[in-house]
């Protein structure tokens, strides 16, 4: 199998303030833009990798300030969901999406190098989350993630979604704080998406298969687009995690 990545292309992941007091790890799966040299622009404009399909709007911004704000390690996945999904098994039919979106993908179609975007991009990236997991630095873990207002014509009111498979203590927790302090939020519970084994990484094997406290939260691509969305979002969601650890146990 040929090597997909090459000299210059970057590492799968990037770890910001790695030594970080914070008792929270943040993930933001769906962080980057890169696309290996070898990809070329998988067969796609810039307008279309720009798109929602390419990555999560604001969520790698929205990430940095969180790590600031509270003095946390955060590690961001390079490489655009389009190469490869890191929050989906390597198994899963989107893992390399041939269509998302109603967006074809040229360069996923029938593509002969999966397996090498799994052995270069998808395991070095989780097996950078679970060394991190894996130190008992940690009380928490939280992914970061955004939305699209409208999928396949259908609107999504909601602001912000919290995630989760068989934990839903943590989701609910940060979600009691925001519904109190922030009343004109609209808050989704596996909204706009449900999380299954089958379909998600993150949750399952990260938070569920260690017994840490975990959620995977979703904020609306609209409200951190821009520099000012996402510092309004980062205070909100500070406070939301400040909060949280001061009821969790030691």
């Amino acid at each position: 199998m040929t090597q997909l990545l090459q000299a210059g292309d970057p590492s799968p992941s990037l770890i910001l303030n790695p030594e970080g007091t914070c008792p929270i790890l943040l993930a933001c799966e769906h962080a980057g833009q890169g696309i290996p040299k070898a990809l070329g622009d998988l067969g796609l404009s810039r307008e279309q990798l720009d798109m929602h399909i390419g990555w999560d709007i604001g969520a790698a911004a929205l990430t940095r300030l969180l790590s600031e704000r509270l003095n946390a390690t955060a590690i961001l996945q390079h490489y655009s969901r389009l190469v490869i999904d890191c929050n989906r098994p390597p198994e899963a039919p989107d893992s390399v999406p041939e269509v998302s979106d109603k967006v074809t993908i040229p360069a996923n179609v029938d593509a002969d190098n999966k397996q090498a975007r799994v052995d270069e991009i998808f395991t070095p990236y989780q097996g950078q989350v679970s060394r991190l997991l894996d130190s008992g630095r940690y009380k928490a873990a939280l992914s970061i993630h955004s939305f699209t207002p409208v999928m396949q014509g259908v609107p999504r009111p909601w602001d912000i979604g919290f995630l989760f498979g068989t934990h839903e203590d943590t989701s609910r927790r940060l979600a009691a704080f925001l519904e109190k302090a922030y009343p004109w939020m609209t808050i989704g519970f596996n909204e706009p998406y449900q999380v299954s084994g089958l379909s998600d990484w993150f949750v399952p094997r990260h938070g569920e298969a260690r017994g840490l406290p975990h959620a995977l939260i979703e904020v609306r691509n609209d409200h951190i687009s821009d520099k000012d969305g996402q510092e309004k979002w980062a205070d909100i969601l500070a406070a939301s995690f400040r909060h949280f650890l001061e009821e969790v146990p030691a």
